[in-house]
């Protein structure tokens, strides 16, 4: 095939002659165009298509991380619902002996009316998130409210601690008799209707004397009607008083417990025989020493003659 090209401008004529092997030639080329474009349409939908499926997987995954984050935070509030319902049943538990100590009668809690029958096949009901945290905040406020009633608890089991270790009730002669007790009689020297405003323990010089109570020593001296005389504040104007003693084992300012020595028996001052004169004074009134020493489990054993 021939082809004549003809220029307006150098008014020339050109031949240009086409062979078949040009034609295989632009048909080759022709045809490689359309491959390769196919070849790039075909690679571009691929990775169109594994953007998505990679987008699905992630969207998967996320949702997996979710569940899971959901399911710890229901084990977690679950566990802490655990915990504070043990700490309640503790507290209880606790509060009942506190207040048996104390000697404390707590509230009864109210009557509840017995239930109707029921029954039927059991079928788990597991509580929501919401309804754990409900049950969480109910429980965490009575833990407040049982904390509550036990700091009162303990405060009245301490004042009553204190009260019961000031008030004198521990016999201050151990193996003593019974001698003369409070109340009117007639003078053992005089022979006269008198006051007697304490009590006598019968026993032998030497013996020891202890304290009723805890207390401060307000004096240890030598007075002429009761001889070697020690007397204990208490507080709140309770005092006790040690007369007749052989030796005195304090002074004054001396922080005494009970059951702490604080001299001997004996007979000094306006006395008949060894003996302890035993006294207990409120606000300088004196009081009948055994309703005291009652209040303690050692007086009912004292030996009477």
């Amino acid at each position: 095939m021939q082809i004549i090209l003809v220029s307006r401008h150098l008014k020339v004529a050109r031949t240009i002659t086409i062979m078949p092997r040009h034609l295989l030639i632009a048909s080759f080329v022709f045809l490689s165009l359309i491959i390769g474009t196919s070849a790039m349409l075909s690679w571009v939908a691929g990775q169109m298509g594994g953007f998505g499926a990679r987008d699905d997987g992630l969207s998967q995954h996320e949702a997996g991380r979710t569940q899971q984050y959901v399911s710890n935070n229901l084990q977690l509030m679950a566990t802490r619902l655990g915990e504070l319902q043990a700490q309640v049943l503790h507290l209880d538990s606790l509060g009942e002996r506190l207040a048996s100590l104390a000697g404390v009668k707590r509230d009864a809690p109210p009557a509840r009316e017995k239930p109707a029958g029921q029954g039927g096949a059991f079928v788990p009901a597991p509580l929501t998130a919401g309804e754990l945290q409900r049950e969480i905040d109910r429980l965490a406020l009575e833990v407040d409210l049982r904390t509550d009633e036990l700091a009162v608890l303990e405060s009245r089991f301490l004042e009553k601690r204190v009260k019961e270790r000031l008030l004198p009730t521990t016999l201050p002669v151990k193996a003593a008799y019974l001698g003369s007790p409070f109340g009117h009689r007639s003078d053992p020297i005089a022979g006269l209707r008198a006051m007697h405003e304490g009590i006598d323990f019968n026993a032998e010089t030497g013996t020891p004397v202890v304290a009723a109570a805890d207390g401060v020593v307000l004096s240890a001296s030598y007075h002429g009607d009761f001889g070697n005389l020690v007397d204990v504040d208490h507080g709140d104007g309770l005092t006790t008083r040690y007369a007749h003693l052989s030796r005195m084992d304090v002074k004054a300012g001396s922080l005494v417990k009970r059951g702490e020595a604080l001299g001997a028996v004996g007979t000094t001052g306006r006395s008949t025989g060894p003996h302890l004169h035993f006294e207990v004074r409120m606000l300088g009134v004196a009081q009948n020493p055994a309703q005291f020493l009652k209040q303690g489990e050692e007086y009912a054993l004292v030996k009477r003659r």
